[in-house]
């Protein structure tokens, strides 16, 4: 499957030969001409990286990184600024709010995908490993807690899923989007979201990435 980019970039011809390098590079792309549009972007779907401008109209780059990491929905997504402000104090402003890569115009396509490329792969081996630890925990761990002591850390825990939020549940697990499962299953965007607000509530998590734990963790105790 394709991994799906977020280009957020105000000047129109710079965001369609970014769009053209990277299409040619095998990724699939969503678009946006300003911060606050890319917002109502990530509403609908939840890309796998973000490249982003910082001067835009509105919400500038720092603005909409800084929502991105303060949004629990989000906060996971890396995010590359390519940007025409070179200054130190912009590279560190950008660092601070959660960019994972600081890009200078003009810039190389070659270097734009490589690091796009190297931070994907990187989080690839952090979820397969995520995954085996899972599965197959330390020995030297001490022994997991008894379900009633585990009910009695976190009530919520024991509160059972739908039969339609155990297959959003599956397909969150999946790394698929919502608009992948939305799709998927024949529903709106909207109910896959409500889905997923159901699921983190009644199991207290925080992020997809806890959902995807908690089952490749159960399938494996089963």
């Amino acid at each position: 499957m394709k991994k799906r980019l977020l280009i957020v970039e105000d000047n129109a011809r710079l965001l369609r030969v970014i769009a053209v390098y990277l299409e040619k590079a095998g990724f699939q792309l969503m678009t946006a001409r300003s911060g606050d549009e890319a917002i109502l972007k990530l509403a609908e779907t939840i890309p796998d990286l973000i490249v982003s401008d910082i001067m835009m109209p509105g919400t500038d780059g720092f603005a909409f990184a800084a929502f991105v990491r303060s949004n629990p929905r989000t906060d996971l997504i890396p995010i590359v600024f390519l940007t025409a402000r070179d200054r130190r104090e912009d590279r560190i402003k950008g660092f601070r709010a959660g960019v994972d890569a600081y890009l200078v115009k003009p810039f190389e396509p070659e270097e734009l995908v490589a690091v796009i490329e190297n931070i994907l792969s990187r989080i690839s081996r952090t979820h397969r490993r995520v995954a085996r630890a899972v599965s197959n925990p330390s020995p030297d761990k001490p022994p997991a807690a008894p379900p009633a002591a585990a009910a009695q850390r976190n009530p919520n825990l024991d509160s059972p899923l739908t039969e339609a939020e155990e297959r959003v549940a599956r397909l969150v697990a999946k790394t698929m989007s919502n608009k992948e499962i939305a799709r998927q299953l024949k529903v709106s965007v909207r109910t896959i979201e409500m889905h997923v607000s159901r699921i983190l509530a009644k199991k207290s998590f925080s992020n997809r990435v806890e959902i995807a734990r908690f089952i490749i963790q159960r399938d494996a105790s089963e």
